[in-house]
């Protein structure tokens, strides 16, 4: 059985209190008041609330860490070198639609100085899907898990047995037409193609070996910070799409099993 650190188990009672208030809101999804946050983007008094709940759990526990959420923004601590960075419902347009399909992510970035400069790293991450009850958790160096079991990526390396995961532009966000041009040349190669409308959800679901690999762009920092951890755990590989290493910023990722990486970020480029 895996041992979780205190800092795990502070993420995971979060996630799960913050979670059984989803779950009584999906409930009554028709009820929920709803306004328009952006283009295609919404927000529920849902969100609120698992913010509200993840943050006064978390700020209780470790009140000098400073805090990055989706709804709320950032407030600094006054420990420089920890910050927490959450999506406390990711999926909300799922969500809204009655969809059984979204999660709460939560992931810690650590700052250390290396050869004088200052270093950021994701060092814990829980993506926690309530209506499964599965927790998806990691910590550098101990590995990737769901609930108690020890994940590892999918062992595939022909690209005409894998399955590949992806989201859809919506409005205002990336090119479609760019996004079209890459679905349309992986769909030659591999088993299939999904969009689910979670991504956070998607990361954890490539490091537990349900997907081959999972692209997207105009990503935001929580959408992705507990996932890129939990796939490098589990054994794969992350990259932005360009092959870089600078996704907490450009929000592009390419997350895979590490077999099949390189073949896909070669594809992708090729069908610009």
């Amino acid at each position: 059985m895996a041992i979780k650190s205190p800092l795990i188990n502070v993420m995971e009672r979060a996630a799960r209190k913050a979670g059984r208030g989803l779950l009584r809101d999906f409930g009554e999804v028709e009820q929920l008041q709803v306004r328009t946050k952006g283009p295609a983007d919404f927000v529920s008094n849902a969100d609120h609330k698992a913010d509200q709940t993840i943050r006064e759990e978390l700020g209780h526990a470790r009140p000098d860490f400073t805090m990055l959420t989706e709804e709320s923004g950032e407030t600094a601590g006054t420990d420089g070198m920890y910050r927490w960075i959450v999506d406390p419902l990711d999926g909300t347009t799922n969500f809204l639609h009655g969809i059984p399909h979204f999660c709460i992510s939560i992931g810690v970035e650590g700052r250390s100085i290396l050869g004088g400069k200052q270093v950021s790293e994701i060092v814990a991450g829980i993506v926690y899907d309530p209506v499964h009850d599965q927790s998806f958790w990691a910590e550098k160096g101990v590995g990737a898990y769901l609930n108690d079991r020890r994940l590892r990526v999918s062992g595939r390396r022909d690209l005409a047995t894998s399955l590949i995961a992806s989201g859809l532009p919506t409005l205002g966000r990336a090119d479609p037409d760019v996004h079209q041009a890459e679905t349309r040349a992986l769909m030659e190669k591999v088993a299939g193609l999904r969009r689910f409308g979670a991504a956070a959800l998607d990361l954890a679901w490539v490091a537990a070996g349900r997907y081959e690999a999972f692209w997207e762009v105009a990503l935001k920092p929580w959408d992705i910070a507990a996932g890129i951890l939990l796939v490098r755990e589990a054994g794969g590989f992350v990259t932005e799409v360009n092959g870089g290493n600078n996704m907490m910023t450009s929000g592009s990722i390419l997350a895979s099993n590490g077999q099949i990486h390189a073949e896909i970020r070669g594809i992708l480029a090729k069908s610009h």
